[in-house]
């Protein structure tokens, strides 16, 4: 577990070192997850794990799991709606057959109007964040282009600046998602299903090729995304017409390791 770990950490190290985060502040912040995922997921009852059962879990003392669930108790939520939101404003663009042209391609709107706009698309698919607001976003982000009066969807996705706020809790939420299916799979109770998890590498591809990878993955990759995006849009619940929803999505995600051709080389030769 502990070597399994060493490899999940990699990546995220290496951000925390970009953006100046030392290992001592990423200690103290291993010990706030570890007292909220062991209050969240060792209850009784859906209850919330007691202070002592915490303690014994973690190895923290009492006092520790007090003061650490009272920093939880003071943290906002990461604010995500607006990637989230921008997102699905785009991909509505991009599919919604009110928003198409007769070729099929997003049309060119107006800001404003009851039919056809980038008001009425906001209205459908933005969320609660101002259409204003959201607009200046797309249009910094190069995700939409303003020319006379038109507004053009240039990108069927959103994503902020690299490093920008939104950019890294993206990540992170990225990370989250599929660390927990992967954990899910693993620790996954009795009889309750896996959910679906693979990859496909090779690890002697010529690096020459990676472009055309890169490209094919994006195409292909892009396609099937909209496909679930469809789906899910399909069987999205209406305003109060549920009681219990869960989130559910895919990801897709390209690999690309540099030195894994070195390593199947000297296995061989050491073979």
């Amino acid at each position: 577990m502990l070597k399994s770990c060493q490899a999940m950490l990699r990546p995220i190290v290496r951000l925390l070192l970009k953006n100046g985060v030392m290992w001592k502040e990423f200690a103290e912040l291993s010990k706030t997850v570890y007292v909220e995922v062991a209050g969240r997921d060792y209850g009784i009852g859906g209850r919330q794990t007691n202070a002592s059962r915490v303690s014994i879990l973690t190895g923290l003392t009492r006092r520790e799991v007090k003061r650490r669930r009272d920093l939880l108790e003071g943290e906002p939520a990461p604010g995500l709606s607006k990637t989230s939101n921008a997102t699905r404003l785009l991909s509505g663009w991009f599919q919604d057959p009110d928003f198409l042209g007769e070729d099929g391609a997003p049309m060119p709107l107006r800001r404003e109007g009851r039919d056809a706009s980038f008001d009425a698309l906001h209205r459908r698919y933005g969320g609660d964040i101002p259409a204003s607001a959201m607009l200046k976003e797309l249009v910094k982000a190069g995700a939409v282009a303003e020319e006379d009066g038109w507004l053009r969807a240039i990108s069927r996705y959103y994503m902020p600046d690299p490093l920008d706020p939104e950019s890294v809790l993206r990540a992170g939420s990225v990370v989250n998602d599929l660390g927990s299916t992967v954990a899910w799979n693993l620790v996954r109770p009795e009889g309750a299903p896996s959910r679906i998890e693979g990859r496909a590498t090779e690890p002697r591809v010529p690096t020459r090729r990676v472009a055309e990878f890169r490209e094919f993955l994006e195409e292909h990759g892009q396609a099937f995304l909209e496909l679930v995006d469809r789906w899910l849009h399909e069987n999205r619940a209406g305003s109060g017409a549920a009681k219990k929803t869960v989130r559910l999505g895919a990801g897709i995600y390209m690999i690309e390791n540099e030195d894994s051709a070195e390593k199947a080389g000297a296995e061989d030769n050491s073979a």
